[in-house]
């Protein structure tokens, strides 16, 4: 996710399964949280989804949203209970196919109780079917569902799953995707990967996206509404996908378009650094929405029109690209591992101004270093473990960059440049600590990096010195 400087925040088979006496004594309710400490009831215990079905209706007149979402999950514990998390109405819930009990619970649990006990290892097939109009519906104090003047945007980090499927809601519980989407004759829906079908008939239009990787939940996008789609391939094949609001300003939309319309340019040249593209297709959306963000839903990110009022700006793309890399292909195992995801992405940032001609990394973590004085509260976030309250200030970000160059002063180009590649290609499709990053970092380098890694994200003190090593540019 990348904040604008004015916002701080921000088929499916059923599967029988056969109840197995010995197993229900040693069967209880799954855990209503993954056990993140950031956000204790995000996520639920007791099983791991490899894939999500959903078969959705949209109706922008009215912001009414229906459907049912299928889950292809196992068992990881004997199961008498478990949870998901989802905002909207529920109206039945099968298990294997056969009707369960629900029940909802605190701001977001969907409790669900099978007619048997799920053995460890059995394999679930979840359906539930649900209605609601996602704008109305608060948690927490907020929505992650966008209206916009022609439909509706579903996008938002940590959450924003709730309110159009139901689902295990944390990045450590990554799922394959297919998406079905039912709308009204001429608008349009968009969603991540590969749109697989389109097809009208009887006034509505479906669309079908399919994204075949690994994708954490919050990375899932929807958007409904009219949009002008582009179509172009990267230097290597990869198809290309931008659609734009056709009602936002000109001039907006004129930036808009000389931005977002680098991708492929832009996914090239990040391939240089971190590896071949992880994912099958690429793009972006810029809908008429007043948010002050960008995220980097998978394939498909989402873009606030406001980034591109006062002209072109790469500079975003780069970074939310860089996150297919660092966050999507490979993301966090817990939220306090977020400098995995936005020091990586801002430091690309850095490396395409540098492509541009506009500055090299080693002085732009340098004026980083020199604007924020020694007293400044900057320094009292840790980019390391910042706290939920945190987790996105401008430190995880630009403080988290100029740890990178600091790392790179540290083992000199060739491990920093071997490590760029080495770490999405050992984790690619899967998860991450920031411990795992500094074994990775300590093995290419040979050198022991414990001190460095605590200055730099674990001190709520401006580092001594900068740069940090002979090695700097």
């Amino acid at each position: 996710m990348r904040l604008r400087l004015i916002a701080s925040t921000a088929v499916v088979t059923a599967f029988g399964l056969l109840a197995i006496p010995a197993s229900a004594a040693s069967a209880g309710p799954g855990a209503p949280g993954i056990g993140d400490p950031y956000y204790p009831t995000y996520g639920n215990g007791g099983y791991d989804v490899s894939h999500y079905a959903l078969d959705l209706g949209y109706q922008p007149a009215t912001d009414t949203l229906t459907g049912t979402t299928t889950i292809t999950a196992t068992a990881t514990q004997g199961l008498t209970s478990f949870d998901l998390d989802f905002a909207l109405d529920v109206s039945k819930v099968t298990v294997n196919g056969r009707a369960a009990r629900f029940a909802t619970s605190g701001e977001q649990e969907l409790v669900i109780t099978p007619d048997r006990p799920i053995a460890k290892g059995g394999r679930l097939s979840v359906a539930v079917t649900y209605s609601g109009v996602p704008s109305k519906v608060q948690r927490y104090g907020f929505t992650s569902w966008m209206r916009t003047p022609d439909g509706g945007v579903a996008a938002n980090e940590p959450e924003s799953a709730w309110w159009w499927f139901p689902s295990n809601d944390h990045p450590a519980d990554k799922a394959t995707y297919d998406v079905n989407v039912r709308v009204p004759a001429g608008d349009q829906a968009i969603s991540n990967g590969i749109l697989v079908s389109q097809r009208t008939r009887d006034g509505w239009t479906g669309y079908h996206w399919r994204e075949d990787k690994p994708q954490a939940t919050y990375l899932a996008t929807l958007a409904v509404g009219h949009f002008d789609v582009t179509h172009s391939r990267t230097a290597t094949g990869v198809p290309v996908l931008n659609a734009y609001s056709p009602d936002l300003d000109p001039t907006t939309a004129a930036n808009a378009r000389a931005s977002v319309e680098r991708t492929g340019e832009i996914v090239d040249f990040l391939s240089g650094y971190f590896g071949p593209y992880p994912f099958a297709s690429a793009g972006g959306y810029v809908p008429n929405v007043t948010a002050g963000f960008a995220l980097e839903t998978q394939t498909r990110v989402f873009y606030s029109p406001k980034f591109f009022t006062k002209g072109p700006d790469t500079s975003v793309v780069a970074h939310e690209l860089a996150h297919q890399w660092y966050g999507d292909s490979v993301s966090l195992d817990r939220w306090s591992d977020i400098w995995l995801n936005e020091g990586f992405a801002g430091y690309a940032e850095w490396l395409w101004a540098q492509h541009e001609g506009t500055g090299t990394p080693q002085q732009l973590a340098q004026q980083v270093y020199d604007a924020h004085p020694a007293d400044d509260a900057f320094w009292t976030v840790e980019p390391g473990d910042p706290g939920a309250a945190n987790q996105f200030d401008d430190a995880v970000y630009d403080r988290g960059a100029v740890a990178i160059q600091a790392l790179r002063d540290t083992i000199g180009d060739t491990a920093f440049l071997r490590l760029l590649k080495s770490w999405p290609t050992q984790h690619r499709y899967g998860n991450g600590t920031i411990a795992e990053f500094e074994a990775l970092a300590e093995r290419l380098s040979g050198k022991d990096l414990g001190d460095f890694f605590t200055t730099w994200l674990y001190t709520k003190a401006k580092p001594a010195s900068f740069p940090a090593g002979p090695a700097a540019r």
